[in-house]
């Protein structure tokens, strides 16, 4: 067989309209938007953007529904500008692009969205074909925030089950994220997907959302993490599971071998944004991983290029080259 190469992505294509503002507001009080910036959001989009700015050499290609509208062209000539494959980036006329209000904390980087789910409620399991794909990796992104792949079929698989499921029959690994959603939906959504999922990202509220371990706090309970870890095993992912949090990442493997990273620390006062750190980890280390990098030197380009992310208030325009992602760590404890 011909050496595989390159990543696809697919789920939620979205627009963020970013507004920097100077603090978060009680109910019913006001709040001041300082600066305001139109970008790219949605787990796929943003991956594969921040793939690019890594100086990605292989292929990269985008599976999705936008509106045909100025919003959908817009992502379409973004991801054209990119390198980004966006052939399988449907227009449809049932709903218009995807957007999220993005509502960001001038001092602190935190922020807080505001999402309409447009086009991307209608992504469901006939929009992805990968029986002569030569890819490498599929990364499908988010769960619990797409109607139609998150609907529960006969037979209990949910339609992301069913697309990540093709992916791996077709040959490819597959990594999941998820979205950080206030619900008790996550096992019920979740688990059926994790059979098919090599390689699962979630942040620690998702991973006590799932599993039930409590998990706050800027540097998680090390056994607690094991125990979150174990819980996912037992439910069907596949290699790694990956949880991150303010403080860094914990990474298990299905054999036992536990690593940690710790992010960097950068000052308060030079954080722009945290919108795009949690994608930015995902695509730094996903890179590590198609280079057949050992997992710990994916994990440490995975906090770099976090890192280099909260540096821009948009979710990719921080993201460095992948050698200059590195150098952070020669600045930065």
């Amino acid at each position: 067989m011909d050496k595989r190469s390159g990543v696809i992505a697919g789920g939620n294509w979205i627009v963020d309209y970013l507004k920097i503002i100077d603090v978060y507001p009680a109910q019913d009080s006001l709040a001041n938007i300082k600066k305001e910036f139109m970008n790219n959001g949605g787990s796929p989009y943003n991956v594969l953007k921040d793939l690019s700015r890594l100086g990605a050499t292989f292929p990269l290609k985008a599976v999705g529904l936008v509106g045909d509208d100025d919003n959908g062209a817009w992502i379409k000539k973004d991801c054209q500008r990119h390198g980004i494959d966006a052939t399988a980036l449907v227009a449809t006329i049932e709903a218009p692009t995807s957007y999220t209000d993005v509502m960001s904390v001038e001092s602190t980087g935190r922020r807080t969205f505001f999402h309409q789910r447009g086009a991307n409620a209608f992504l469901d399991v006939r929009h992805f074909d990968f029986q002569s794909s030569k890819g490498k990796i599929f990364h499908l992104g988010y769960l619990l925030l797409l109607d139609a792949l998150d609907e529960i079929h006969e037979g209990g698989l949910t339609g992301a089950a069913r697309v990540l499921r093709q992916a791996r029959q077709a040959g490819l690994k597959t990594a999941v994220d998820l979205v950080s959603e206030d619900s008790e939906r996550f096992q019920r959504l979740v688990f059926p997907s994790l059979p098919f999922v090599d390689y699962l990202f979630l942040n620690e509220f998702e991973a006590e959302k799932c599993t039930g371990v409590a998990l706050s706090g800027e540097h998680p309970d090390a056994e607690a993490l094991e125990q979150a870890a174990a819980a996912l095993f037992a439910r069907g992912v596949r290699e790694w599971v990956i949880i991150h949090f303010p403080g860094g990442v914990f990474a298990r493997q299905k054999s036992g071998v536990v690593l940690r990273q710790s992010a960097l620390k950068i000052p308060d006062e030079k954080i722009a944004s945290a919108v795009g750190a949690g994608d930015a980890l995902l695509a730094g280390t996903l890179f590590g991983i198609h280079e057949e990098w050992n997992m710990q030197d994916s994990l440490k380009l995975g906090v770099c290029a976090a890192a280099a992310s909260l540096f821009d208030a948009s979710c990719s325009g921080g993201v460095l080259p992948w050698q200059e992602c590195l150098t952070l760590q020669e600045l930065y404890p």
